[in-house]
């Protein structure tokens, strides 16, 4: 028997949307291992999302420290050591996004715990399935240690949705933070009207055959019209084309959005494997043979610069 801590993402004052899956997931553990779910909030003022976190689990644990204004793996690591130790944790986890990502494997390197990344189902208390080769085959794991630590991969848990009552919020004393020579130097955050791509519910995305970043503007526009997310293939951001943080598939961002709009991009394994998981799928490329075709639900055999005016203007009429 073990309780299960939640570690909760947040940022200016609000909690996360990403971290509900993970609360999802973290209910399932705690009837698994008999214990009580816990959430955990790390930062300078982590105190003014306790409100909004306490609506979905019964005690929400608050560590709040000068130190811990800024986000550094090193400092929130020994935090989630000592929430875990001081709380008989059986079960650690976080939702598999960039900061579950670099924040866990370090917990559970100081925890000497196994650790389950990217999982989408659960088989038993130690016991988790998570894809491999790009989504093809999907591996049952059993984790050994007496402490398991867990990402889990959004697409695949729903929300979590309130509970009946609000939980109860617990001060945690974040003891003494040594970042082990790591420093905050800056960060550099880029802002955007549209809905973080993890999220959206509509994503349009451009692959090698935008050609350009210039011709990725014409995604932007088919984007805002839909009101959602621009995302492009990995080649398209090697090449240059947009920022890195648009890079949806196996090794950027796993989405499952209610609509996916591929333009230009062929469909490879490993960009299949960050949107199959989409509601429906529209595919327009020149290639008649390409691969999107395959997991399409619609697919236009067309030339981009043909297609996509006519189409902008068909949606423009509609929200006339």
């Amino acid at each position: 028997m073990g309780n299960v801590i939640v570690v909760l993402d947040h940022s200016d004052g609000k909690l996360n949307p990403a971290s509900l899956p993970a609360i999802t997931f973290g209910r399932r553990a705690a009837e698994l291992h008999g214990g009580e779910l816990m959430g955990l909030l790390i930062g300078g003022n982590a105190g003014a999302v306790a409100t909004e976190a306490a609506k979905y689990l019964g005690k929400v644990l608050v560590a709040e420290a000068p130190a811990l204004g800024r986000y550094l793996a090193e400092t929130f690591a020994a935090v989630v050591v000592k929430a875990a130790k001081e709380n008989n944790a059986t079960v650690v986890c976080a939702t598999a996004n960039n900061f579950g990502k670099d924040l866990l494997p370090r917990a559970a390197a100081l925890l000497d715990a196994g650790m389950a990344s990217d999982i989408i189902g659960v088989g038993g208390p130690r016991s988790f399935k998570r894809p491999q080769n790009a989504g093809n085959a999907i591996a049952t794991i059993e984790v050994t240690t007496n402490v398991v630590v867990v990402t889990v991969r959004q697409t695949d848990f729903p929300a979590a949705a309130p509970a009946g009552a609000a939980g109860q919020t617990v001060k945690l004393d974040p003891g003494a933070l040594d970042p082990k020579g790591a420093e905050f130097l800056n960060l550099a955050a880029v802002k955007s009207a549209r809905p973080d791509l993890n999220l959206a519910k509509v994503i349009v995305s451009g692959g090698r055959g935008m050609k350009s970043g210039e011709n990725f503007n014409l995604l932007g526009q088919l984007t805002d019209l839909l009101g959602g997310a621009l995302g492009a293939t990995r080649a398209a951001c090697d090449a240059g084309m947009v920022p890195n943080d648009l890079q949806v598939g196996q090794t950027g961002k796993i989405v499952a959005p209610d609509l996916y709009v591929a333009v230009a991009l062929s469909g490879a394994i490993q960009h299949l494997a960050g949107m199959k998981g989409s509601k429906v799928i529209v595919a327009i490329n020149k290639d008649e043979e390409a691969p999107i075709f395959q997991v399409a639900d619609y697919g236009l055999v067309a030339d981009l610069y043909a297609a996509l005016p006519e189409l902008k203007d068909e949606l423009a009429k509609i929200g006339r």
